[in-house]
Order: C-alpha cells, then structure tokens, then sequence
C-alpha cells in the first residue's frame, strides 16, 4: 500500500493505543500495521474523503463485513487496526499475505449474540474458541474479552488465535515493531512498516526515480518506517523512514526531493503548492518528511492527477 492509501485517519486530541490483548492476537512477521482512531475518523470530514477515495479494496470489504455482523461500529468501536501478516507461502513459493482486522471497544456481546442467534448463525470451535461467519464476504470474527475482537478471513483469525494462545510467535515478540511503535503510538492514526513494506512504499513513492542506480544502493539500506497522521487542525502528515546509516537516509532524501522539484513544474497551482509545504530532510540515518495543509486545500489537492498517481501506484 502506498502510504497515503493508508494513512486515513487522526486527530492529536486522541491516542490510538493497542492493549497486550490486541497486540498479542497480531502474528510477529507484520509486514504493516496500521492503527485508527475510529471515532476522530468519524467526526473529520476531511478523513473521512480520504478514507472514501483510497481506502484500498482488502480494508473495506473488512469494514463492511464489520459493520454486517450486527456490532454497532459507529457506537462501540473505539479503535480498529489493520495488519498485514506474512503467512506462509503461495503455490508460487511465493510468502504469502493476511490482514487481520482489530477491533477495541466497550462491546454489548450480548446484543451481538443475540443477532447472532437470530440469524442462525453457528459459530465454528477452535480450541476453546468461537468463531462466527460474518456476512456473505467470507469473513469471520472471534471476541477476545469484552473489549477486543479479531476478524478477517477464517485462516487469519485462526492465525491470530495461534498467536494469542502461544501456539506461535506474536507482536509482542517483534522487538524492532515494538520499539519503533513506542515512538507513534500516543497519536491517533499511526503505521508501521518492515524492511519489505518500506521497500515497496518507497519504490511506489519515488516512482521513475526508483529505476535510478543510486536507490537499487539505499533500499536494502532501508530499515523500517513509521508515519503518523493528524486532522485536529487542518492536514498534518508525518513519516520517519529508518535507514542503517546517514549517507543512505541523506540519499534517500535528496532522490525524493528531485521527485518532487519534478512535481512542482510539471504540476497545477494546487499541486505546487503542496510541494511547497512538503519538507523532506534527514537526520541521524532517518529520512523524514512532514506536510500540512488546510483542510480547504487538501480537499481539493484529493481530486488532483498529482495525487490520484501518488496513491494508485
């Protein structure tokens, strides 16, 4: 996913936190997560267009399937995230995928069960978890406690509960994930990415300037990225990308900002004039970036070609 695919949603009013029970239901190889604020979410037009433009296709089908369960997301959910989890391999030999859905809240079990019932439907028993089917999208959701439930497809739930039950390795157990999620986890939307995910989010980033020589030398250099995003007062947007050393993170910085010197003479007044208020630097082997805007201006930079090729790539 491209980074501003992902990042939908925040306020700095707000903190997106995940419990022990939340982070130990996500299996340790996350190749990114992303954490929401869900009630800021809801009370930002701003995030709210951005959500609806570029919410990618694999997280709405999961917020859909939510929403069918009979759970009242808009009251009872406080905080989602979404991690995309490295499981096993595809017929290709190729590593395969997951997103797995997490849900915090102060949940009426009851009311949901009773939906449940009503509709007739059977939960299926995995050790000495319940797990129901959700709707007609093939999506399943399993309760944790009271205040945490996981859902996505069935393999990914049952991934999850492994990591949960101890039968496999957990977030918690990410050390690097873990650190790194110390520095974005007071605001209200933030992300992580491992070395695979920034690697394909800066390639997607930087777009033709990724072909050059000198990125095939910084990639493997890339390390990790965090980013987080604030709607409280206009549009603020902040990334850290962690490279092994300064000369790659200054590399870095200078091959994004010739990216976009080309986006500021090629593109329209307001595109410009989102570049001018980009700034891309580098600091002790981390390459960061911060923007902000109006919401006035943000919302008419999300119907731009400037940022329709950003976030499609």
């Amino acid at each position: 996913m491209a980074v501003l695919v992902s990042a939908t949603f925040a306020s700095a009013a707000h903190a997106a936190q995940l419990s022990i029970d939340a982070r130990s239901s996500i299996p340790r190889d996350v190749q990114q997560i992303i954490v929401v604020d869900y009630k800021v979410m809801q009370n930002s037009p701003a995030a709210m267009q951005l959500k609806d433009r570029v919410l990618p296709p694999e997280l709405k089908r999961l917020e859909g399937a939510l929403k069918s369960s009979g759970l009242k997301v808009d009251q009872d959910a406080d905080t989602l995230a979404f991690a995309a989890f490295r499981s096993g391999t595809d017929k290709n030999g190729n590593a395969g995928t997951r997103i797995l859905g997490v849900a915090q809240g102060q949940f009426d079990t009851s009311a949901i069960m009773a939906h449940f019932a009503k509709e007739k439907t059977k939960p299926v028993t995995y050790r000495q978890n319940s797990i129901y089917p959700m709707g007609s999208a093939g999506m399943s959701i399993a309760f944790l406690n009271q205040t945490t439930m996981i859902f996505g497809d069935r393999d990914a739930v049952k991934a999850a509960l492994d990591a949960r039950d101890g039968l496999q390795p957990n977030f918690l157990q990410n050390s690097e994930m873990m650190n790194s999620m110390a520095a974005v986890d007071s605001r209200a939307v933030w992300s992580l990415m491992d070395q695979a995910g920034t690697q394909t989010m800066m390639k997607s980033v930087l777009g033709e300037a990724s072909q050059l020589a000198d990125y095939d030398t910084v990639k493997a250099r890339f390390k990790n990225a965090r980013y987080t995003m604030d709607f409280s007062n206009g549009v603020k947007f902040e990334m850290d990308v962690v490279t092994s050393d300064t000369i790659t993170a200054a590399t870095a910085a200078a091959l994004m900002k010739g990216v976009a010197l080309m986006k500021k003479t090629s593109g329209s007044p307001l595109e410009k004039s989102a570049v001018d208020e980009t700034t891309i630097d580098s600091n002790a082997g981390t390459l960061t970036v911060s923007y902000s805007s109006s919401d006035t201006q943000f919302a008419g930079l999300l119907t731009s070609p400037l940022f329709q090729q950003v976030v499609t790539k």
